[in-house]
């Protein structure tokens, strides 16, 4: 509806203005200037009215986000709970801080954990306690690929959600430098087990999830923590660094918060652990990574570009009547420039 109602702004405003004229001589024909006022009213009172409407379909879109979003972290509530049985509490407390650790929603990561959680707990024999964080692991590490190596999380999450089945055609897209075979899982797992010790068994899902851990730069949790991380490829521990300390990452991170907020509006949840969550992601994206990536681009810019930049003079000669905000914004950049430490050349 939104969408429908943008078009329908830029395709009548600009007909709108060139029918004012015509308009006005229906309307006020015994003026010969009324043409002018009576359009520029009618398109001023239509420009206003579309104005209102589109504000309300943007209210709308929110309620519908807010609603859908509600909607589907209540069906991932469930599914949590019919597999989870007495430790879905544990899975929802790993879901509930995945806007940091893994750059997730909740709903997002519970979406993803029951895809493949049925298989899991069948490896398992039903063990939901172990089970719970086996997928927290795996969950972590899928994200971790995806910003490390730069995949396509969708591909990453398919190619776990194929393991699941025992399809290990998509290996190859974790890129730790496997191929899609059944015989490179095999290798994979050999090579896990040369840092910790243990043997991993290719039937057994944990085992699987484990290995690639372990690959990735883990330690095998389950068995004691066995393994070096010095050994790995490195990967595991990206998102949540980047969460903090990179722009792309504290974006991912504030994004997923918000739609947690969102999910527990909706539902009726206590609103207080998601709004201090979304506090904390905006503060750490604009204070810790937004404004400081701007200034050092403010900075570079007069070394760059040289005395061009400082444009002290140009504004104070422009014409007389040149637009205000344009020599205001000339005189801002002069200032700032002349604040700036002079660098060579300049």
């Amino acid at each position: 509806m939104a969408t429908e109602l943008a078009k329908a702004y830029v395709g009548i405003i600009p007909s709108a203005e060139g029918i004012t004229g015509n308009l006005a001589k229906v309307l006020e024909p015994e003026a010969e200037s009324a043409g002018e006022k009576s359009g520029a009213s009618l398109g001023g009172r239509l420009v206003s009215t579309l104005k209102g409407v589109m504000a309300t379909a943007a209210l709308g879109k929110a309620l519908t986000d807010t609603l859908t979003e509600g909607g589907a972290l209540e069906q991932s509530l469930g599914g949590v709970e019919t597999l989870f049985k007495d430790n879905a509490d544990t899975v929802k407390a790993y879901a509930q801080n995945a806007w940091q650790t893994a750059g997730l929603s909740a709903n997002d990561y519970m979406e993803t954990v029951t895809g493949f959680s049925a298989s899991l707990l069948q490896g398992l024999g039903g063990d939901t306690a172990t089970a719970a964080e086996v997928a927290n692991m795996a969950l972590t590490d899928m994200s971790d690929n995806a910003n490390k190596m730069g995949t396509n999380m969708q591909d990453i999450q398919n190619a776990y959600q194929g393991f699941a089945k025992q399809n290990y055609t998509m290996l190859d897209n974790l890129k730790l430098g496997y191929g899609g075979t059944k015989t490179e899982m095999q290798r994979l797992l050999a090579d896990a087990q040369k840092i910790t010790g243990v043997k991993y068994d290719l039937d057994s899902l944990a085992d699987v999830y484990t290995a690639i851990h372990v690959i990735q730069g883990g330690v095998d949790e389950l068995n004691g923590g066995l393994g070096d991380v010095n050994k790995g490829l490195g990967i595991t521990g990206t998102t949540a660094m980047e969460a903090y300390t990179t722009l792309a990452g504290s974006l991912a991170a504030m994004q997923a918060s918000f739609k947690n907020v969102l999910g527990a509006l909706t539902l009726g949840q206590d609103l207080q652990p998601s709004l201090d969550a979304l506090a904390q992601s905006v503060v750490t994206f604009l204070t810790g990574n937004l404004l400081p990536d701007i200034w050092n681009i403010l900075s570079a810019l007069p070394g760059a570009l040289g005395p061009r930049l400082c444009w002290t003079d140009l504004a104070l000669h422009f014409p007389a009547d040149s637009p205000k905000s344009l020599k205001t914004a000339l005189l801002l950049s002069a200032i700032w420039c002349r604040a700036l430490p002079q660098t060579p050349g300049r």
